[in-house]
């Protein structure tokens, strides 16, 4: 059994990939390629005496001019090919070239672009560098590298002694590499500041969007909940009248059954209407009353007992809403479920909390469940929404539905 192998990359993404990697490399090419050219320039008008090493110097040109073209895409083996070019200068006894001032692309890469390692090796190298070049090389060497600038008879009027010169020349190596190698280690952390912005703005956008997302889902299960509930005790209403209605001789009673079935319809509609239309994030209820809710049950021929026990107090409109609507499904499942024969008891104890409490018979023998069975959980969700709890108890004879409601303030 021979195990697959990955298909190589078509000849369409090597291409692309290679044509990357040059564009990527290009710009550090042509000023790498700027550079050889004004270093062989410096050599060729350069006073050599008999016995200089010019093939030291060109061997310096051409370091530089390499370290400077891979400065931005390699900063460590620019730093690398720069301490080999030092070595080489020494080695050769290779005066300094004024060219060798472009070495500050180098230092300035390696503090920008470079590795944590290549940012400190760099930032060592420049005070070594400078102590290396004071060591090793005569005073000289700066002064006749320095003398087409025309710094170097300044430095000498000023300085007087070589040594001292020696040691001005060290000082304005490490500030001519250093000031750039600061330069890049600010663009370097104003670049991770820009992208923790960039991150922090692109999390919160994500998160606005998963709270619009949560939103949206709640504004969808809020209407299902409604809808359920409205349309659940409208019809539960016109089926109960219906049944009975089929049992009636009576025109005038007929007559009534059937104006109670009209008006729970239209009532149903109103209802529905009200919360398709509604756009906030809380159900409202219209003329929320709960009174009414009862009397509307028991108009349907349903025996309805209810007690109230402390005085009423007034609800802000979402804790309206929840009470209408936990109550309206307890009788709905009460119609539905319940010994129609029996009464069905309503108490609502009014205190620091609204308690709402349905008992109604269970029917015998008990009829095969029927529905999704979300009436209980829906209310559940409701009451939890607003602090509140749903209590659930039933034996072989009753079935009894209690909710806590917090009263607040309006």
């Amino acid at each position: 059994m021979t195990t697959p192998t990955a298909a190589p990359p078509s000849r369409d993404v090597v291409t692309r990939r290679g044509s990357g990697l040059l564009r990527g490399y290009l710009p550090g090419l042509v000023v790498g390629t700027v550079v050889l050219l004004l270093g062989l320039l410096e050599i060729a008008n350069r006073d050599y005496f008999p016995g200089d090493p010019v093939t030291g110097s060109v061997a310096v040109v051409v370091g530089v001019a390499l370290a400077v073209a891979l400065a931005r895409r390699q900063p460590a083996l620019a730093l690398s090919l720069t301490w080999l070019t030092g070595f080489v200068q020494v080695a050769s006894q290779t005066a300094p070239l004024v060219i060798e001032l472009s070495l500050v692309f180098v230092a300035f890469a390696c503090a920008r672009w470079g590795r944590v390692a290549t940012v400190m090796l760099s930032a060592v190298s420049i005070p070594l560098a400078a102590v290396l070049a004071v060591a090793l090389l005569s005073p000289w060497d700066l002064y006749y590298a320095l003398r087409p600038t025309g710094i170097a008879d300044q430095l000498a009027t000023r300085m007087g002694d070589t040594d001292r010169m020696q040691v001005a020349g060290g000082v304005i190596g490490i500030a001519i590499l250093g000031l750039p190698w600061v330069a890049g280690l600010a663009a370097r952390f104003a670049d991770r500041a820009r992208r923790s912005r960039a991150a922090q703005v692109e999390a919160e956008s994500a998160r606005d969007q998963a709270e619009e997302i949560a939103r949206l889902r709640e504004d969808q299960t809020r209407l299902a909940r409604d809808v359920h509930d409205v349309v659940g005790h409208s019809l539960t209403v016109v089926v109960a009248q219906a049944e009975s209605g089929q049992y009636l001789d009576d025109p005038e009673k007929l007559q009534q059954t059937l104006a109670t079935i009209a008006t729970a319809a239209r009532s149903s509609l109103d209802d529905v209407r009200h919360v398709l239309g509604s756009t906030g994030s809380a159900s409202t209820v219209h003329d929320a009353d709960l009174d009414r809710l009862i009397d509307g049950v028991r108009v349907s021929g349903q025996e309805i007992t209810s007690r109230v026990h402390g005085p009423a107090r007034p609800l802000p409109p979402d804790l309206a809403a929840v009470a209408y609507r936990v109550l309206q499904e307890m009788l709905t499942n009460a119609l539905r479920h319940g010994d129609r024969s029996q009464a069905v008891e309503v108490e609502r104890f009014w205190a620091d909390q609204l308690c709402l409490r349905v008992r109604n018979a269970r029917r015998t023998p008990e009829p095969a469940p029927t529905g999704s069975g979300q009436g209980v959980e829906g209310m559940r969700r409701r009451l939890a929404a607003v602090g509140g709890l749903l209590a659930v108890e039933q034996d072989s004879t009753s079935f009894t539905a209690t909710a806590w409601l917090p009263v607040r303030p309006l």
